[in-house]
């Protein structure tokens, strides 16, 4: 029998492990615009909601961001971009249990509402006059970042469901 601890010692081995993944994964990204996309923390994120729940998803977007950004593997973009969609997808996993849905809401949350969210970061944290960016100058960055990284998740998940691997680690 598994004790609470057991559980909750699991589930941060697991996070620590994706967030790894995330970090190191950022080496792979590219520039859109004023933003760096980096797919593969969009599949960690949906991993995590999967896997471990919209909270230790929120938990491990942070932490990447941050270590991201300690490395000069990130910008403080890596913040919205992350966090938004990490939340949404986690919660909608948890609500309805639906792979395309939170696919759909790490979109969603990652380039909309990451999307929206990054402009007063650039403005007022960055420095960047409000002329030199338009509104929705990450909404479309971000996208392409989010759709790549959901798109691969999805197919992961899809092919590894099936051995139930996924099952045993969300106990």
């Amino acid at each position: 029998m598994k004790t609470s601890q057991t559980i909750q010692t699991k589930k941060l081995c697991i996070a620590c492990i994706l967030c790894a993944a995330a970090v190191v994964g950022s080496m792979f990204s590219f520039p859109v615009f004023g933003s760096r996309c980096a797919p593969v923390q969009h599949m960690v994120n949906v991993l995590c909601a999967v896997i471990l729940g919209p909270w230790y998803g929120l938990g491990v977007a942070f932490t990447a961001s941050l270590i991201r950004n300690i490395f000069g593997l990130g910008s403080l973009m890596a913040f919205p971009g992350s966090m938004f969609g990490a939340l949404l997808c986690g919660i909608m996993y948890g609500k309805t249990k639906n792979l395309l849905l939170t696919l759909i809401a790490e979109v969603f949350g990652t380039a909309v509402l990451g999307g929206l969210c990054a402009y007063p970061v650039a403005i007022f944290l960055m420095g960047q006059s409000a002329g030199e960016i338009a509104f929705y100058a990450y909404i479309f960055p971000f996208l392409i970042s989010t759709v790549g990284g959901s798109v691969l998740s999805g197919i992961l998940l899809t092919a590894v469901g099936k051995t139930g691997v996924i099952k045993r680690l969300a106990e």
